[in-house]
């Protein structure tokens, strides 16, 4: 199955049970949101899951681009990406719990074809605050799939505060044996979907208080259930990343992880520009600026000639058009360059100030401060650049 056809399929049968389709939003979260971008299906739709009445009902399913920065050192195995889609669900006071497993299972394994002895399921244990989670840990004993109860690992919150509860997380078998342990022993088994009972609000001290109504929050990352449906070993190789894999490495030739590095920046940066952030020192602009950076840093590691100009046309369009963004892509290439060339303009200035005899032995915090509040150079694209004339110097 394409990866339309999956969104498809997972997108109808939920409607057929109820739900509304509600559009899903740019990476931008709502106004009032504390994070720089979404990075789960439930960020544009907390209000709703502390109790405001949604307008089109409690029953929801949608498509979410998402961005997370903090699997940025993750990006390059095989299931991470930065910038990524999830499929998601909601009961807004609704159902329970038992009700999307079942629901969940079924998708997987009658809507989509999965074959139920590749499945494994984990289930909240307990801790000092709550209870094991009895109903879903039943409901995986009745379906037949195996269920590990865990305890951390089997909880969803979205920072120190706001709406979290117990999760149960379904995994799918990668590997090219018979499954074998649970998911806690073997990097095999891939979580695909979150299913998560948002009961309570964490406040400031720590504590739980019950939420005005009793929610389901489902997350489905598209990409890796796509991979795996395929019948492909990573993300990378699913259709989404098809024109990505045939056209970039006759390109820019690299190494596996240099190469899957360069295909999730690059095509997060055009997902990012489409959606009307610019690079800039601060805040998302900078999330922007550092992914294009990193593509630099990997592109001219072995070759200071190659240049974003070279991008072939039909990867930016067939990103714009696969997230349905109205950029052209001229725009988004001129931009890329533009930004090359102010980083190269800046890699020159900071190699110049960095052979100067101050900045020779240890640099300390307040040296640091002094090269970025003076010269414009971040902490790490110092420790870049001293770690790169370390480099030549013993290449000597």
């Amino acid at each position: 199955m394409h990866t339309e056809q999956i969104v498809r399929t997972f997108v109808e049968y939920f409607e057929e049970r109820g739900h509304r389709r509600i559009t899903g939003s740019t990476l931008l979260p709502p106004p009032g949101d504390p994070v720089l971008f979404t990075t789960s299906g439930m960020h544009p739709l907390t209000p709703y899951l502390e109790g405001r009445p949604h307008p089109l009902g409690r029953r929801l399913v949608n498509v979410q681009r998402c961005l997370r920065t903090t699997d940025l050192d993750e990006v390059g195995d095989d299931t991470h990406l930065t910038v990524f889609e999830m499929l998601g669900t909601w009961s807004l006071g609704d159902y329970e719990g038992p009700q999307s497993l079942d629901w969940g299972y079924r998708l997987l394994t009658e809507g989509l074809g999965v074959d139920p002895g590749l499945l494994h399921a984990t289930v909240h244990g307990g801790d000092d605050r709550t209870c094991p989670d009895d109903a879903s840990l039943r409901v995986w004993q009745d379906l037949g799939v195996p269920v590990e109860l865990t305890e951390g690992d089997n909880w969803w919150d979205n920072g120190p505060v706001g709406p979290c509860g117990p999760d149960s997380e379904i995994f799918l078998w990668s590997g090219d044996t018979p499954p074998r342990s649970t998911p806690t022993r073997d990097d095999r088994w891939v979580e695909v979907w979150n299913h998560v009972m948002m009961r309570h609000r964490r406040l400031d001290d720590g504590s739980l208080v019950p939420l005005p109504q009793r929610n389901i929050d489902t997350g489905l990352g598209l990409e890796r259930l796509t991979s795996l449906l395929q019948g492909k070993s990573s993300v990378y190789e699913c259709d989404v990343f098809e024109p990505w894999r045939r056209l970039v490495p006759a390109l820019w030739p690299l190494d596996e992880q240099s190469l899957r590095l360069v295909q999730d920046h690059l095509r997060s940066a055009v997902v990012i520009l489409g959606d009307g952030v610019r690079p800039a020192n601060t805040g998302r602009g900078y999330v922007l600026r550092r992914l294009v950076r990193r593509v630099l840093t990997v592109l001219w590691r072995d070759d200071p000639s190659r240049e974003l100009g070279d991008l072939p046309e039909e990867l930016v369009l067939h990103t714009l058009d696969h997230f349905r963004q109205d950029m052209g892509p001229g725009d988004v290439r001129r931009l890329l360059v533009e930004e090359e060339r102010r980083f190269s303009r800046l890699l020159e200035r900071g190699r110049q100030v960095l052979a100067r005899p101050r900045f020779q032995g240890p640099l300390y915090d307040e040296d640091f401060h002094y090269l970025h509040d003076t010269h414009g150079l971040p902490r790490d694209l110092v420790m870049s650049l001293r770690q790169d004339r370390r480099e030549r110097r013993e290449s000597r």
